[in-house]
């Protein structure tokens, strides 16, 4: 009797949960003040339920009621939460976990990679077993976006104008016989990726070497950075990319969950 008890207490709790995050959610997306009965029907609660939610985020300052108007807004405080969160755990922090088991799982080298000033910058990367000294070696290092696959992912979210910038000052510099080298080779190729939501560096910046590359997205939905599982032609094969795909995709929607991202 007790355990059921529990249970349904339980239940209600995790609903009223629910109930109030909608509210902050709701509040946090309108350009205006809302008022009470607005709230309530735009969430289909009673108002009783939502005066109840809406009362205490006001007493604990997340919510300002206007005594004129009888309006709600948010207040600046989750701002602060969020600030907080962001001075302790950069993007480093939270990917390096689940890049290091990628890396352990697949035996192959994960990489992080953002942009800056057009160019790709490695900020961490997990090597596979037997793979450590290329650790230090890779970490900080730069390389070119139109023939990377982090680049190209990045790249995908550019307009029109920032890309012929890029190609203005970076150029398309042909690396291997693989490398594109054109405009149109490129934004083909950045179609591609939006469409499927990928993409690959296929012996392009460095020959004998593979990667697939996945966008890092945060709380906005914007690509703020780019995971790859690189290695040789010789292992990253159709067969092992097929294979570990699964694994890779949850491994980058795991990262972007945490940094605020949810699809």
């Amino acid at each position: 009797m007790e355990e059921t008890e529990h249970s349904n207490r339980f239940a209600k709790d995790n609903q009223s949960t629910d109930k109030v995050l909608a509210i902050i959610e709701l509040l946090s997306c309108s350009k205006e003040p809302m008022r009470l009965i607005d709230i309530s029907n735009q969430l289909n609660y009673n108002t009783s339920t939502t005066l109840r939610f809406l009362n205490s985020l006001e007493r604990n300052g997340y919510v300002y009621k206007d005594r004129e108007t009888l309006k709600y807004q948010m207040t600046y405080k989750l701002c602060g939460l969020a600030s907080h969160i962001s001075n302790r755990t950069g993007i480093v922090e939270i990917a390096s976990g689940p890049m290091k088991q990628l890396s352990t799982n697949l035996g192959e080298c994960v990489c992080l990679a953002v942009e800056q000033d057009y160019t790709v910058v490695y900020v961490h990367v997990a090597d596979g077993p037997g793979q450590m000294l290329r650790t230090t070696q890779r970490i900080g290092s730069q390389a070119p976006m139109h023939c990377t696959g982090v680049g190209k992912v990045i790249l995908s979210e550019f307009p029109e104008s920032k890309i012929d910038e890029m190609i203005r000052l970076k150029g398309l510099t042909r690396y291997t016989s693989n490398t594109l080298v054109t405009k149109e080779m490129l934004l083909n190729e950045l179609q591609l990726i939006r469409k499927r939501g990928y993409g690959y560096d296929n012996e392009e910046c460095e020959l004998g070497a593979r990667c697939i590359a996945f966008p890092l997205r945060d709380y906005n939905g914007k690509i703020i950075a780019a995971l790859s599982v690189t290695g040789p032609l010789g292992r990253m094969t159709d067969d092992f990319i097929n294979s570990c795909f699964r694994t890779i995709l949850e491994t980058v929607q795991d990262i972007s969950y945490q940094l605020g991202y949810h699809s």
